[in-house]
């Protein structure tokens, strides 16, 4: 498949490019800047930012999928970058015609509010964390509102440690004591499943070991 990866410079990003380019996809990485001594075969890296819509359509051309794992570092004011990078890749694809969407948001979101245990619930997400959570949920609905065939994936608190294969997935795969953990690359491995697996069309799976 030709796929697109966004945000591809991130942990969870560099292992689905790598694990793409693994079982032979041709693979589109979008970022803001070309990573030095990045040249492999099947893969392009095309400069855009989320923000800036009209610089996504190059990047959209003649893709069968996209895959996001869209970040961003402002962590502690208000931001829209999720929601609002989220929306022009949705617009892009609809643009392009481009069908399947695969995105990696988080637990401890919406229906999932208590999934990340009571650090996350009564510290870290209210205190430290409010803006971003808050810009995830809007990510959510954006995408659930959009007319492409979506998959919003939730992992639990991302680590990296090895691919293993061995993980829960479900609507409730989360803990309301304790933070349950997943590696970036069993994550990416999950994510490129949904391109061509149907299950979780149209539907949100958490992850979780």
């Amino acid at each position: 498949m030709n796929v697109l990866i966004v945000g591809a410079t991130g942990g969870t990003g560099q292992q689905l490019v790598m694990q793409a380019l693994g079982r032979g996809h041709r693979v589109t990485a979008l970022g803001r800047r070309v990573p030095a001594g990045e040249s492999l075969p099947d893969l392009t890296w095309a400069l855009g930012n989320v923000l800036d819509p009209g610089s996504l359509d190059g990047a959209m051309l003649g893709q069968d999928g996209v895959v996001s794992a869209l970040g961003h570092k402002r962590w502690f004011g208000p931001t829209r970058i999720l929601s609002e990078g989220t929306r022009n890749i949705l617009t892009a694809m609809e643009h392009h015609r481009v069908a399947r969407f695969v995105c990696e948001t988080a637990l401890g979101i919406s229906d999932a509010w208590w999934e990340m245990g009571l650090p996350y619930t009564l510290f870290l997400r209210p205190f430290l964390l409010p803006f971003y959570f808050h810009d995830k949920v809007r990510q959510e609905a954006v995408i659930r509102a959009s007319s492409v065939e979506w998959t919003i994936v939730r992992p639990g608190v991302l680590t990296n440690g090895p691919r293993t294969g061995r993980f829960r997935q479900g609507p409730h795969v989360g803990h309301w004591l304790w933070s349950v953990r997943i590696s970036r690359a069993d994550v990416a491995a999950f994510m490129l499943d949904q391109l061509t697996d149907r299950r979780y069309v149209r539907s949100t799976v958490g992850i979780a070991n």
